[in-house]
């Protein structure tokens, strides 16, 4: 599973480095980001991509209420076109969560330590940020009114493990290559096995990590600190 990931680079840095456009209130950086957070997220409509804010967590649009949303932070590549609340998303909203690293917690080989899991940070080799596949919807309190708010939702794609990851955790994000990107955010794109064919585990030389602080065990820390390692 993903449940928490960084998001440390000005919007139009990733507006520029997705070939999006960007015009809105910066959203504060945060290198703990919890499910429920504020989150940027690219999407492509007949005008071209667009980088918006969208709340982690989906909320479909049948649900009563917006509480759903602090479960459904992932779904699984494997049953995604199995899952009512997925497979019509796959279809027509889909979305790019960009993230300048994620982190997991590796499982120690005694239980019984004072220290049971590791933090862990995982980023891109390169340092560009990772072009995760991801899934969104939007939702309004049908007992508000018409004029309600929507509440624009996203969810992460989650894989197998690559070899890289493997030794800390069986899941990772789906990453996308940058030759990739047209074809997932295409909104004309329906062809739903091509597109299952991309949520793929990344190639083992994509990724490099390394131990951290128990601090980002707190969703309250928020700080750059948290990425130094342990």
């Amino acid at each position: 599973m993903c449940g928490r990931f960084v998001s440390s680079s000005p919007p139009q840095a990733l507006a520029d480095f997705f070939g999006a456009a960007f015009d809105g209130e910066p959203l504060r950086e945060s290198f703990n980001v919890a499910p429920t957070n504020d989150v940027y997220g690219v999407v492509a409509n007949a005008d071209g991509a667009v980088l918006q804010p969208f709340q982690w967590g989906l909320v479909p649009s049948w649900a009563k209420d917006v509480k759903i949303g602090s479960k459904m932070i992932n779904a699984r590549a494997e049953t995604i076109l199995e899952k009512p609340s997925f497979k019509g998303l796959v279809v027509k909203h889909r979305l790019i969560i960009p993230m300048d690293g994620f982190y997991e917690w590796q499982q120690q080989a005694d239980p019984a330590s004072r220290q049971p899991k590791t933090p862990t940070f995982i980023h891109r080799v390169d340092g560009t940020p990772l072009a995760v596949a991801g899934l969104w919807a939007r939702w309004r309190d049908r007992d508000a009114g018409d004029d309600a708010p929507w509440l624009h939702t996203c969810t992460v794609i989650t894989t197998a493990a690559n070899g890289t990851m493997a030794p800390v955790h069986n899941r990772m994000p789906v990453i996308l290559p940058a030759s990739a990107w047209a074809e997932w955010l295409d909104p004309t794109n329906r062809d739903v096995a091509a597109l299952h064919e991309l949520m793929m585990p990344a190639a083992d030389d994509v990724l490099e990590m390394h131990a951290v602080s128990t601090a980002v065990n707190n969703v309250r820390n928020k700080g750059a600190e948290l990425i130094d390692p342990a």
